[in-house]
């Protein structure tokens, strides 16, 4: 043990035994928690706490909403504070790191110090500091050196502030630390500040986000600040009634309330109760008027203050009271048609489409993947700027930095004399779609990481980085999971990649089949030609189980396009896995046409089955106790097959009619 740890140990158990310190107020009483509450003894040195991988998702997901805007916020934080040797660290209510961002170059001793992904600052498992602290106080506060309880932590110096949801429950704490730090606590005051600041942006960003549809009210001391950036923010319904407010409106609230044995929550109170107005009122505050028009004032003390409201949106045809439910963006719709497991992942990223964070497409290979990404770029605020697709598969790992960072002239033996830009900087704006992550490099990595948590680049050869505006798409797949256990991918970058996971299905796995092989067929048949598909040939495609997904889809129809003689494709024009797969499925029905000469396949999800084919699966599987796999060994098919059939049959298991496949 350090001369200094010992020298802190000894100041720990004099104030656990009553003696005064010098420390602030909330430090000391910190210290007193640790030792009465949290029975932790100042003598022991304790190890980060890091929850494993698996519980770390648990603590995302359950923050997911407002994870999204706090991690846009935290990574503006970083860029702030860049360069000064800072980290940042976001964690939910309980202390549980859920997001960091720091340089990827320090991780061991990040790691050694609990910066980082998954460490728990509980105040409770690692004593006084600044997450812990904030937690247990609910007060921003800067917790420097030798102010924290456990002596491993006292080269830190640590800053937080709480951020509260819109009910005024705490959400999460926001973070910056440094290894290493100035003796003199008041080095961080500064710092503490900028930490608050953003900490309001967070919190009145996410409730605008979470109330866009109903009466936004902003509030200045002000006017000449009642349009820029207003301290006081709330949300109201139709009625009048509060639904949310940020940190600054609720202790605005709660001083006007005045009542000190009035118990009764913020939200769900009138407007009225607070404020000489009504709900009928909020239309005279708009933007288009002068702010010293827009004057209004507190109920109880009087106290003027100055107004911005904004309408909810029109609802056209949406019922009284009932919120609209906003359509999928066109290019989102058309990648699939009345099938639930991509509408699930397209619902999904519809609400994902103008978020700042990364986006990672899982699914098997030919599946897609893609294709999603550029769907999500052309419905978002990106759409006409450039998608740049990169496969990190397909780049020899010799060329991959040049052709990702870029270099600049004579940066190596070989560069183009004018250097290049990389894909990085061509994606500025737009979206840079990473195909195949899982194939990168752990070289690469650390790179990449830099440029997600720093947004800038800085090619070969070149001393000052370039800023960058990107959305990062990634691809797999790979089990990234599986990949960063063995080593082969990092796993701080997966959890800056997978900000969200979209898992898209394999095409055996798909209802809409018949769909997709008429929409593939649409588009492969020229003008004014015919291509129809004869029913054995329906039915080949059908029991195929097609490992390649759409890709292998998509090839085997260009061959069969090819190759058919008089605009019908038979078996024999398939190709020879698909055509000479055993075990037919009897009873598909035939096609029908679309114009203009278009194929709508009507494969199994599309088309009712006969009373007889429905009865004879329902025996099969109620003889194996809806095992699926044994029914489907007893039937001489693929278990793929008979969930397709269940869906064409609409057969359920006998329990509470719920589908037996999810």
């Amino acid at each position: 043990m350090r001369h200094d740890q010992a020298a802190h140990i000894d100041e720990l158990v004099r104030a656990a035994n009553g003696y005064a310190t010098r420390r602030d107020a909330i430090i000391h009483d910190s210290w007193r928690r640790c030792v009465s509450e949290h029975n932790l003894a100042p003598e022991i040195l304790r190890d980060p706490c890091i929850v494993t991988r698996a519980q770390l998702r648990e603590h995302q997901d359950a923050m997911e909403e407002f994870l999204y805007t706090a991690r846009f916020g935290a990574e503006t934080l970083y860029r702030q504070v860049t360069g000064l040797g800072y980290v940042m660290l976001l964690t939910d209510s309980k202390g549980i790191t859920v997001d960091f961002i720091g340089d990827p170059t320090f991780d061991n001793n990040l790691m050694r110090a609990g910066l980082y992904l998954g460490a728990d600052w509980n105040e409770q498992h690692a004593g006084t500091c600044a997450v812990g602290t904030c937690i247990a106080t609910g007060q921003a506060l800067v917790v420097h050196q030798t102010d924290h309880f456990d002596a491993t932590h006292i080269p830190l110096t640590c800053t937080a502030s709480p951020l509260f949801d819109p009910a005024g429950n705490l959400a999460a704490v926001l973070d910056i630390s440094a290894l290493r730090s100035p003796g003199p606590k008041e080095s961080q005051f500064l710092a503490l500040q900028v930490v608050k600041s953003f900490a309001h942006k967070i919190e009145t960003a996410h409730l605008i986000n979470r109330f866009r549809r109903e009466w936004i009210i902003r509030l200045a001391a002000s006017p000449e600040f009642a349009d820029v950036e207003p301290a006081y923010v709330l949300a109201a319904d139709g009625s009048g009634r509060i639904l949310g407010f940020n940190s600054m409106a609720r202790k605005l609230l709660q001083r006007e309330s005045g009542d000190r044995t009035d118990d009764r929550p913020l939200v769900g109170r009138s407007l009225t109760e607070f404020f000489d107005l009504t709900v009928d009122d909020l239309s005279r505050f708009a933007p288009s008027s002068p702010a010293t028009q827009r004057m209004v004032r507190l109920a109880a003390s009087g106290t003027p203050l100055f107004a911005q409201s904004v309408a909810p949106p029109s609802r056209p045809g949406a019922p009284v009271g009932e919120p609209a439910t906003p359509a999928l963006p066109r290019p989102l719709r058309a990648l699939f048609r009345d099938e639930p497991a991509m509408q699930h992942v397209v619902s999904r990223a519809a609400k994902l489409v103008n978020a700042q964070m990364s986006l990672l497409i899982c699914g098997e290979t030919g599946s897609g993947k893609e294709h999603l990404a550029k769907a999500i770029h052309a419905s978002s605020g990106r759409a006409g700027k450039p998608f740049i697709a990169v496969n990190c598969a397909a780049l020899p790992e010799s060329l991959i930095e040049g052709e990702l960072f870029g270099y600049e002239s004579g940066a190596f033996t070989g560069a183009a004399a004018k250097g290049k830009k990389g894909l990085v900087v061509e994606a500025d704006g737009g979206t840079l779609f990473l195909d195949e992550i899982g194939d990168m490099p752990l070289t690469l990595q650390t790179r990449l990481l830099r440029v997600l948590a720093e947004r800038e680049v800085t090619p070969l050869g070149r001393s000052k980085p370039l800023p960058v505006n990107i959305r990062v798409i990634a691809a797999t797949h790979r089990d990234l999971v599986a990949e960063v256990k063995a080593g082969r991918f990092r796993e701080d970058l997966y959890f800056r990649l997978s900000g969200a996971v979209l898992m898209l299905p394999a095409l055996r796995e798909r209802a809409d089949l018949g769909w997709l092989v008429g929409q593939l067929l649409a588009e492969r048949t020229p003008p004014g030609g015919r291509i129809d598909l004869s029913d054995e040939a329906i039915r080949a495609l059908c029991h195929y189980s097609w490992p390649g997904n759409i890709r292998e889809l998509a090839n085997a129809l260009d061959y069969a396009c090819a190759v058919a003689s008089d605009g019908i494709i038979r078996p024999e024009d398939l190709p020879d896995i698909v055509r000479r797969t055993p075990q037919m499925e009897p009873g598909i029905p035939g096609a029908a046409l679309l114009p203009p000469a278009a194929m709508r396949f009507a494969g199994t999800p599309a088309m009712p089955g006969s009373a007889s084919d429905r009865d004879h699966l329902i025996a099969a599987l109620t003889a194996r106790q809806w095992n699926v796999s044994a029914a489907a060994r007893d039937l001489g098919l693929d278990r793929t097959t008979v969930h397709r059939r269940m869906r064409r049959l609409n057969v359920r298991p006998p329990w509470q009619g719920e589908p037996l496949f999810r």
